[in-house]
Order: structure tokens, then sequence, then C-alpha cells
């Protein structure tokens, strides 16, 4: 309903105005609405309620999530160690863990010969050098079934690694030469050789022949501990030098020349 010039002209006299709906904004100085241009009273807007925060507590559950984590991180690792030990390839000397489910008298402890073949009853002469534990648990289990055994459930997996070996030398409390393990870190080379010795100055350096060259890279221990350089993985046949012994010395240029970074470069 429009309101005409006269009415407008007396509601601002009574201190009245329009606002933007076409409705009346209340008289100033006073607490209740004016009435609206249809003269209804207004439709009170519903106010809404400020939203409030749900408190977050630890309880029972997150406590289980905690530790369903660590047990998962815990599982990831174990997982971790069994891919790196399924690609390590067997070689002359090492020790070998032969079990068959329920046949104990295929069970046994089997080194490889240097001819790299192993012998088991029944199965003879198997060749094992050069591959790894799953093939020759394959290899075994498709001997045995094939004529022995019905579904035999045959594991084999590396007791002792003798083959492939790293040299740990300089300032180190027990410097020697130590079977390579599937997946051995720098830090743990050292903790082979009982640790750093006292005189050493935290450098380290790893020599490796890659197709028949020799590289090397510079570490830094001390970075490794505090999570500022990652601590590399070793390969078979690496040489580590610690600190200060009698071999750096021989390598003092080398090591000058070699960046704290942990890359391989040739010499």
């Amino acid at each position: 309903m429009a309101l005409t010039v006269a009415a407008a002209v007396s509601l601002a006299g009574c201190g009245a105005s329009l606002n933007d709906q076409g409705g009346l904004n209340p008289v100033a100085g006073s607490d209740t609405p004016g009435p609206s241009a249809a003269g209804l009273a207004p439709i009170p807007v519903p106010q809404r309620d400020a939203p409030t925060a749900t408190p977050v507590s630890l309880t029972a559950n997150s406590a289980l999530s905690v530790s369903e984590g660590k047990a998962a991180a815990a599982k990831l690792a174990e997982a971790s160690r069994t891919m790196a030990a399924n690609s390590y390839l067997i070689g002359a000397h090492d020790v070998l863990e032969v079990s068959v489910f329920k046949v104990p008298e295929l069970t046994k402890s089997v080194q490889v010969a240097d001819a790299g073949t192993i012998n088991l009853p029944l199965v003879g002469e198997v060749p094992a050098a050069g591959r790894t534990a799953q093939a020759v648990e394959q290899d075994l289990t498709a001997k045995l079934g094939g004529k022995y055994l019905q579904s035999p459930q045959v594991s084999v997996f590396v007791k002792e690694f003798n083959s492939q070996r790293i040299t740990v030398d300089g300032s180190v409390k027990k410097p020697g030469v130590f079977p390579y393990r599937a997946s051995v870190s720098l830090l743990q080379a050292i903790a082979m050789a009982d640790g750093l010795d006292k005189d050493s100055d935290s450098s380290i350096v790893v020599f490796r022949n890659k197709a028949g060259k020799q590289e090397a890279a510079r570490f830094d221990v001390s970075e490794i501990r505090d999570g500022r350089q990652t601590d590399p993985k070793l390969e078979p046949g690496d040489m580590v030098v610690a600190g200060t012994s009698m071999i750096k010395t021989v390598f003092n240029n080398v090591m000058k020349a070699l960046p704290v970074a942990g890359f391989f470069l040739g010499l």
C-alpha cells in the first residue's frame, strides 16, 4: 500500500522515516518499533545464536589412535627391512636358514659353497649365489613339491651375511671389516665399529667403487644425528673413513675438495 504525500509529511513531523523496504524506522528515542507501511506490527527477526566451539579433549580413543599410529609405524619399518632383505643377493659363504613346515628333517642351516650352491637332502645341489632368498625359496618349493612333498611350505632367509662386506677405518674404536647386511646406513656402520674415537672430528668420507671407477662423498656425523643431513645407505664394498686417521692424512687433499653434502664425486 503506497503512502500519500500528506501521510508522509505527517509521519515526518512525528520523527518517523521510511526504511529501504518501505516500512518505518522507529522514532528516535523510542524503544518500540514503529508500524509498518501496511499498518501492521513488524515481523520480529529471529536472533541467531553465536556459534560455540566444541571443546576437544584427549580421550581414550585419542590415546588409542596414538598407539595405533606407533604400531603402524613399527609395521612399516619392519616391512621396509623385509623388502631390503628380499632384495639382497646371496653370495658365497653366506649362511642360509632353510625350513620346511612340519618336516624337521629338511630344516637346517647351510652355507653357500664357493661354487655358489647349497646342498640339501632330496634335492641335492641348488644354485643360490646371485639370487635372492625369495628366489631360492621358490626354487626349493618347486623341487620338493614336484617329487617328494604335497604343497610344501618352504621358507629361506639369510642367517649370516658373509659374502659382502664393508670396511670401517680411521678414528673409530674398533676398525675392521664387517659383513654387509641389507640396508646398512652410515651410522649403523659406525656403530659396528663401536662408535667414533675421542679424537674424531665427526667428518666421514665414504669411498665407493662404481663401474670400475672410485667415487667419494663426505658426511658430517653430528649433522646426521641432528637431522640436518640424511643418514646415507651404504653399498657392499664401501670403505668408511672417520676422523683423523693415517688413511685420512693420505686422502687429505681429496677430503678438502669434497663438499659436506653427501654427493658421490669421481676421484
